[in-house]
């Protein structure tokens, strides 16, 4: 996205859709204060800016079956382009992993996890993890708790 300022009603907009995404075109123009029409050309506009990048449904990952949740921290060895590329996109393909960050530090990545249980945790780590010649090494965390702010504010 281009480091585009949004102007008040974006920002009102983005805000609104941040907390509530199911939001009718309607109810979101008259809790932003624009008309409809206007609403639904200044949405569209904030997608293709890049600035809204989609709407999802938020689940209670233990009604999927993933009571245990772990940040798994990975090391790649060597720290080449090519290894580091090729674990982005196997670390993306794992059904287990939630979210893929790669970091600076000690190590490369961070995977946020979602499965059943400690077994299954370390069956992960195992199985998926240590079993690849490019990760040297492995090292996780058990999620307590998490909490999330419903809507970010730009910083200015």
């Amino acid at each position: 996205m281009a480091e585009e300022r949004l102007d008040r009603t974006d920002r009102a907009i983005v805000d609104a859709l941040q907390k509530d995404a199911r939001l009718t075109n309607k109810d979101l123009a008259a809790q932003v204060g624009i008309a409809p029409s206007t609403c639904l050309e200044r949405v569209r506009a904030l997608r293709l800016r890049g600035v809204l990048l989609g709407f999802h449904a938020d689940v209670d990952r233990r009604s999927l079956g993933r009571g245990l949740e772990a940040i798994v921290a990975v090391r790649i060895r060597p720290p080449s382009r090519q290894y580091v590329d090729a674990f982005w996109g196997l670390a993306l393909e794992l059904p287990e992993v939630v979210q893929v960050f790669h970091v600076t530090g000690a190590d490369d990545f961070l995977l946020h996890i979602a499965v059943a249980d400690t077994d299954a945790l370390r069956d992960f780590v195992l199985d998926r993890l240590t079993v690849r010649p490019e990760v040297g090494h492995v090292e996780s965390r058990v999620v307590y708790a998490q909490g999330r702010r419903p809507a970010l504010e730009p910083l200015d």
